[in-house]
């Protein structure tokens, strides 16, 4: 009865060592920096403007938790965005403004090997918006007086991973305007590449 019990208790700890040696070597939590470009223009409503595309860009840090071939990542963003739009009296006014953004979505790796991965992902962004500036005509301006500063939207995209680095390419939408009066929500394309420390 002794030996059963050491022999069980010897299987237990080989177990045990095995599984922490394992996690020691792939660890399932993973930390890391991000930065990109965005491509981001806001929908309106107003029959006086049409939004376009413009450049920003964004950097911050990352996690992910890896569950077998499904992870989940979190974000913590600054972004500068700039849009710009056609007004009906002749002008261009350029919208920008600063964001901090706090992405989490849940994907799933198509090809999972040690090495390299191949991903896919959504999930739901909440963003903190501040300084923001508008170079229009004071009527434009006005509309976008009451700036709203927090802003709900829905993201989703795809993703590679070569040991430890990343890049993602990603459509997010808006689910909220950022002015109410000209009913404008935000919506681009990012694509950031990121390194995981561990």
């Amino acid at each position: 009865m002794k030996q059963q019990i050491l022999a069980f208790s010897s299987l237990l700890l080989c177990i045990t060592c095995s599984v922490e040696t394992k996690a020691q070597q792939t660890p399932a939590f993973h930390i890391g920096i991000k930065g990109g470009a965005t491509y981001t223009k806001t929908s309106t409503e107003s029959s006086a403007l049409e939004g376009k595309y413009g450049f920003g860009y964004q950097g911050g840090i990352m996690t992910r938790m890896d569950i077998g071939s499904l992870y989940v990542q979190g974000e913590a963003l600054f972004n500068k965005r700039k849009t710009s739009y056609n007004s009906k009296d002749g002008s261009s006014p350029k919208l920008t403004w600063n964001s901090i953004d706090l992405p989490i979505v849940i994907g799933y790796k198509f090809v999972n090997t040690k090495d390299f991965n191949v991903r896919a992902f959504a999930g739901g962004v909440y963003s903190y918006a501040f300084k923001n500036n508008l170079s229009t005509s004071k009527s434009l301006k006005e509309g976008f007086k009451s700036f709203d500063k927090s802003n709900i939207g829905i993201t989703g995209g795809i993703g590679i991973d070569y040991k430890n680095f990343t890049a993602d390419l990603r459509y997010e939408t808006g689910l909220t305007s950022i002015s109410k009066e000209f009913k404008s929500k935000p919506n681009g394309f990012s694509l950031g590449i990121g390194y995981f420390l561990f």
